[in-house]
């Protein structure tokens, strides 16, 4: 019998509240150590937590966005156990009643298209953190990040490969940015996996799981899981038991090795926490949230595809995964533009709600085509943007201005060619589309008589290749092209400068 993988995940999405949980201390990344930890943080005698509304509010979009229960009263719990950085010997999280239950997350893999279901998403406080580097061989405590406020979101164990697990990680992070609950900067912490993995043969019950905590790329936690079910197997085919435990990916060795014992939720000793009353939804609440929602990135790229509104009505009802919410929110909303772009296309540029709005933008700012659109900003944007390791919103190029250099091949004024060392000069900060022209002198020649003279002087020059093409070479008809076009440094319009060449070299 073969072996299968199990995987589950549990995300800590950091909210982007400017303030605490249960606090008004400050949650900016970067501060001094201990400059940003009020008495509420580190658990002075008589203090009391105060709940963030804004973290709430957070919590409810998320769930309305992955189609899951919002419950109307939830219930705030202490987790109790003992780390040097956790000030108050238990974190404030929430356990028996959470604030999000269920929904679900689409998937992409190279094996097709996934649903992976979400057990719960529930609010809860961070820890501090330990400082091991520079202090002689000591530990310091730095108490900034403790009650900063999360989003556990918990998957169920639906993922059977490190692919469908990164798959998975990646749509939460796009998810969390595109409706503007989290930064999903993993470098600093904003967003943080732990992988629960476990092996099995085929058709027995779930094995043993080990836990990965804090895993902070997605290549990491491809690497750490793939080393993961390599040891699980073979220590089982060698007769040996898998220890339920938390463990830590070395990226260095690229191996795992053990850290502690993991603990079951009954080794917490959850209980209701006396000082926050239940958390109380009401529908007033949830409707002013769902109204807040940007479209989804899943209705997005329907639309996207879409040739007409009919249609995306018609796919959005046809599609299983969205809920019925959304597809009612659909058909009841106002006309938006549909582009008519395949599936490849519009799922590269709903990857985030920054380069879909780029993207419509260009579009809308000079009635450009959008296929058109769509390559260039795919394509030599995108490029450029890979290059300079900068996010679309930094982009020194704006839409409009894009547009600008757009509407110029549209026109006529230069040819596509042309238009991307007009991009590379915009790049650069030499101004728009129509001033690089008018410096560099890159305007198209279209003057049929001077594209006459132009292919006159090639054909004279290449008595060779004309006569090849006579003699039946197709291809010599494409060297005689491009020696025109070299003649006139690409400026010539191309299809002008083919059909002149037809037109002298027929019989």
């Amino acid at each position: 019998m073969s072996w299968e993988t199990v995987i589950g995940l549990e995300t800590h999405a950091q909210l982007s509240t400017v303030s605490k949980i249960f606090s008004g201390a400050a949650t900016a990344f970067g501060a001094a150590p201990n400059t940003q930890a009020s008495a509420v943080d580190i658990a002075l005698p008589g203090v009391l937590p105060v709940l963030n509304r804004g973290a709430v509010e957070r919590a409810i979009r998320f769930g309305l966005s992955v189609g899951a229960t919002i419950n109307r009263k939830s219930v705030f719990a202490r987790k109790n156990y003992f780390y040097p950085d956790l000030p108050k010997g238990y974190q404030i999280s929430q356990f028996e009643i959470p604030v999000v239950q269920g929904g679900s997350i689409a998937i992409v893999t190279g094996e097709g298209e996934k649903t992976v279901r979400l057990t719960r998403a529930h609010l809860e406080e961070d820890a501090g953190k330990s400082l091991h580097e520079d202090y002689h061989g000591m530990t310091g405590i730095d108490l900034n990040r403790a009650g900063t406020p999360l989003l556990e979101i918990v998957s169920e164990p639906d993922l059977r490969s490190s692919d469908e697990a990164v798959a998975y990680a990646k749509a939460l992070h796009a998810l969390v940015r595109w409706i503007g609950i989290c930064d999903g900067n993993m470098q600093e912490g904003s967003f943080r996996c732990d992988a629960n993995v476990s092996v099995r043969r085929v058709g027995e019950p779930l094995g043993t799981r080990c836990e990965f905590k804090n895993l902070i790329s997605f290549r990491f936690m491809q690497l750490a899981i793939d080393f993961e079910v390599r040891r699980q197997i073979e220590l089982i085919e060698d007769g040996g038991t898998v220890v339920q435990e938390t463990r830590l990916y070395d990226p260095a060795k690229n191996e795992t090795r053990s850290m502690r014992s993991k603990e079951d939720a009954q080794d917490y000793r959850y209980f209701p926490d006396p000082d926050l009353p239940p958390l109380l939804i009401d529908d007033a609440w949830i409707e002013r949230e769902r109204a807040a929602l940007p479209e989804l990135p899943a209705l997005r790229k329907l639309r996207f595809m879409a040739a007409s509104r009919a249609d995306f009505v018609a796919a959005a009802g046809n599609d299983a995964s969205l809920g019925t919410e959304a597809v009612a929110g659909v058909q009841a909303g106002g006309p938006k533009p549909t582009y008519a772009l395949t599936p490849a296309d519009a799922t590269a540029l709903v990857a985030s709600r920054a380069l879909a709005d780029y993207y419509e933008d260009v579009v809308a700012a000079g009635s450009i085509d959008a296929k058109v659109a769509a390559n260039w900003v795919l394509g030599e944007l995108a490029a450029a943007l890979n290059r300079a390791e900068i996010d679309v919103e930094a982009a020194p190029i704006g839409p409009a201005q894009l547009a600008g250099m757009l509407a110029r091949v549209k026109d006529g004024t230069i040819s596509g060619k042309i238009g991307k060392e007009v991009f590379d000069a915009m790049w650069a900060g030499e101004g728009d589309a129509d001033a690089v022209i008018a410096r560099r002198g890159l305007t198209q020649i279209s003057d049929e008589t001077a594209i006459e003279a132009i292919v006159d002087g090639v054909l004279a020059a290449n008595a060779s290749i004309v006569a090849e093409f006579r003699a039946g070479k197709e291809k010599a008809f494409n060297s005689l092209v491009g020696q025109a076009m070299k003649a006139t440094r690409g400026k010539a319009n191309p299809a002008q400068v083919n059909a002149v060449l037809k037109k002298k070299l027929e019989p």
